[in-house]
């Protein structure tokens, strides 16, 4: 049996605000780091200018681009009927014929042969990236370390 493509969500108990997030992507040497507001209506634990930053370590190629919720809704993005949910932070496994469909890919660096794929769906934007490992940056103002810390 072929294997089929596969989603699996990666933000347990945190996302990102649903209507104004924010996302913006800075690098550092071949790390991507991606910050974005959290969603303080659901997660009563932030507050509403509570900042998430992931980063994605020895990042190949990553985007910022278009794809809304509505796009989505609508059958618009390649991934529309096969990820489980819009809105939500993924890892996708499995041969992927339409990876690199998107022309706005940018390259990062990294040299990395085992990248993994990540895909964040924010309201009017998606985030994409090929990169070895993802992880709660340690910075002051991310709220998510300080959620982590307190437990």
């Amino acid at each position: 049996m072929a294997e089929r493509l596969s989603f699996r969500r990666l933000n347990e108990g945190w996302n990102a605000e649903p209507n104004s997030p924010g996302p913006c992507v800075a690098i550092s040497g071949h790390d991507v780091l991606l910050r974005f507001l959290l969603n303080s209506f659901a997660f009563k634990y932030f507050s509403e200018e509570d900042q998430g930053v992931l980063r994605f370590e020895n990042c190949v190629r990553y985007r910022l681009g278009a794809t809304n919720d509505e796009g989505w809704y609508r059958g618009q993005c390649r991934y529309s009927k096969l990820a489980p949910k819009w809105g939500e932070f993924y890892e996708i496994s499995g041969p992927d014929p339409n990876l690199m469909v998107p022309i706005d890919w940018k390259i990062a660096g990294g040299a990395s042969t085992s990248s993994r794929h990540f895909l964040f769906y924010f309201r009017d934007e998606t985030f994409e990236c090929l990169a070895d490992a993802w992880n709660f940056e340690p910075v002051p103002e991310n709220a998510l370390i300080h959620k982590l810390r307190a437990g």
